[in-house]
């Protein structure tokens, strides 16, 4: 069998975004959202479970926690291949793991197609942006170029709480902390409690799982501090509905007025299959105006959609709009575009328009 190293390696090889080492099958790579077997034969569980050893103790991380809760998380170098995010967990009684590519370098925004619109989010100076999308969508390479841009154009302190963490960013005009969630600090409420003492002028959080984080995180963003922060959502309206429901109910209405003074972007994105084999992303751009807020404040977020599409003065651009402009020029096929389209029937009429 191969070692560990010559997987990580062929994965990088072939510019595949994830590893699958699960008994009972071949070790698997993702490429362009194909799965591709890789090794000559399928391999045994104590065949699984030498490779995620190897895992652990390249990480020099301790199983404990992994044997006795049945799964982890955790980030792993190899110098000279890349960095990886890791996934382990048991399966049938075996040792399983999903191993994210990440490449060292923070990535070219411009080859990925980020639009401009979005690389803007880098010089707003305070207030809440948040950068959402199903998994696997693209939200953390997009977060990267966001702070890399930050960290190129202005003197800032940023600090990063990833769980975990997958870009290494080094200092240019901006000194740049970045803390391991369960490594660094316990979890992602205690660490941006702790982080607003250390003097921070922009924080990236990873994900807000929970009201308390997100009571603090609005805090912070209200008091002059840029707040980038993830969520598994799709679309503004599902971001925001998201949120205030994770509040009590008699404490929405308050939510709803402290969202409409914090937030400032929603940045909503996914990838879709290419005419060229790529992976090409759409995005929904949504900026606060004072319509939005309005319909925040009224709890009439059911209508931001439509403020989406009105605002395009402002920057602003739905996901179908999104969509359409892709396949007007040419990088996504017809049906791809009504596949994954918020209202296929009326984007079809406006392409054969």
């Amino acid at each position: 069998m191969a070692e560990l190293v010559d997987y990580l390696k062929r994965a990088v090889a072939d510019d595949a975004s994830d590893l699958f080492i699960v008994a009972g099958g071949q070790v698997t790579e993702k490429v362009d959202k194909a799965l591709c077997p890789i090794s000559e034969e399928k391999i045994l569980p104590q065949e699984s479970e030498r490779l995620i050893t190897e895992l652990y103790t390249r990480a020099n991380r301790p199983m404990e926690e992994y044997l006795k809760r049945g799964d982890d998380d955790f980030s792993i170098s190899i110098p000279g291949v890349a960095r990886f995010r890791v996934n382990t967990y048991h399966q049938r009684g075996s040792m399983a793991a999903v191993v994210r590519v990440v490449v060292f370098d923070i990535p070219d925004w411009q080859k990925l197609h980020i639009p401009e619109q979005v690389m803007n989010v880098a010089d707003k100076t305070s207030g809440m942006v948040l950068v959402t999308g199903t998994a696997g969508s693209g939200k953390s390479t997009t977060q990267a170029c966001i702070i890399d841009r930050i960290n190129r154009t202005r003197g800032c302190h940023i600090i990063t709480l990833e769980d975990p963490i997958e870009f290494l960013h080094k200092n240019q005009k901006s000194i740049v902390s970045q803390r391991e969630i369960a490594i660094d600090s316990e979890n992602y409420l205690t660490a941006l409690r702790s982080c607003l003492r250390q003097a921070p002028d922009v924080i990236l959080l990873g994900e807000m799982r929970d009201h308390e984080t997100i009571r603090t995180a609005m805090t912070a963003a209200e008091t002059g501090h840029l707040l980038i922060a993830t969520l598994h959502t799709k679309g503004a309206v599902n971001t925001i509905d998201r949120i205030v429901d994770s509040f009590p109910g008699e404490q929405q209405v308050q939510i709803r007025a402290q969202l409409s003074m914090v937030l400032e972007t929603v940045v909503s994105q996914q990838l879709l299959p290419g005419v060229d084999g790529d992976l090409v992303p759409a995005y929904e751009i949504m900026h606060m105006n004072n319509a939005i807020g309005s319909l925040i404040r009224e709890n009439k977020s059911h209508q931001i959609d439509n403020a989406i599409v009105a605002g395009n003065k402002d920057g602003m651009i739905s996901m179908d709009q999104s969509i359409l402009a892709l396949y007007r020029e040419g990088r996504i096929s017809r049906e791809v575009a009504l596949e994954y389209a918020e209202n296929p029937e009326q984007l079809q009429r406006r392409m054969n328009g």
